[in-house]
């Protein structure tokens, strides 16, 4: 709900819209846990924080209205490294990139169903072709691990979440519509990452970037005029 700046090596930083998991409630109002964003561990106080679970309708910050949620099932094709966090060219190289690597293993490691979800709080990625996790975790990681993917499973999944914040820019493929990819920025580190998807054989990848614009836009008329400046997100 708040930004939270650390005075002490125990602490964590937060910040507006961060999704943070509680691992112990303290007697004197301090919550100690997990930032998933950033994957620091450490204690925070217990006021900038507000619970939020999948029967929540209001997101705090926006005025009362309704959370507003796009949903997507697409294939990840697979993730690389940018130069630059923004441009329409960079998209389609890192596209091409995924793409050209992936026909080399398409019979042997086909693309990863995946579920988008896309609203003002950000970008969540759910892998949707393994089994939910049910098991009893030890650590704060193993449980952040049980919500955005089992960090101990030798197989790689693909469970993530990024803040909209983090997120530079995004656009379908203008010559295949169905290829649709975003870029992240690194959230400590001048680092890009493309994240590349494909739709359906016969759909177009329109209405994911779309989703994208709504959420942008709704994140910063209802944050962005109460909270420090980012950097401009770019859309095609």
């Amino acid at each position: 709900m708040f930004r939270f700046l650390t005075r002490h090596d125990d602490e964590i930083e937060l910040d507006i819209g961060d999704p943070v998991y509680v691992e112990t409630m303290c007697e004197d109002l301090w919550y100690e846990g997990v930032n998933l964003r950033t994957g620091a561990e450490g204690c925070f106080p217990s006021v900038y924080v507000r619970e939020v679970s999948e029967d929540t309708e209001i997101e705090p910050g926006l005025n009362g209205r309704p959370r507003h949620l796009d949903k997507f099932l697409l294939k990840f094709l697979g993730s690389t490294e940018t130069i630059a966090h923004k441009g329409n060219d960079i998209l389609c190289k890192a596209m091409q990139k995924i793409v050209t690597a992936r026909r080399m293993t398409i019979s042997s490691s086909p693309p990863t169903l995946c579920l988008l979800e896309i609203s003002v709080r950000g970008i969540k990625m759910t892998d949707q072709s393994k089994p939910k996790i049910t098991q009893k975790k030890d650590s704060v990681r193993k449980k952040m691990g049980k919500i955005l993917g089992n960090k101990g499973d030798k197989k790689s999944t693909h469970n993530h979440f990024f803040t909209l914040k983090n997120v530079s820019f995004c656009g379908y493929h203008p010559k295949n519509d169905r290829y649709f990819g975003f870029i992240t920025k690194h959230p400590t580190e001048r680092r890009f990452a493309c994240h590349v998807f494909i739709a359906e054989e016969g759909q177009s990848s329109k209405p994911v970037a779309e989703a994208f614009g709504r959420a942008f836009r709704s994140f910063y008329d209802e944050f962005l005029e109460y909270t420090h400046p980012t950097e401009d997100i770019y859309m095609e």
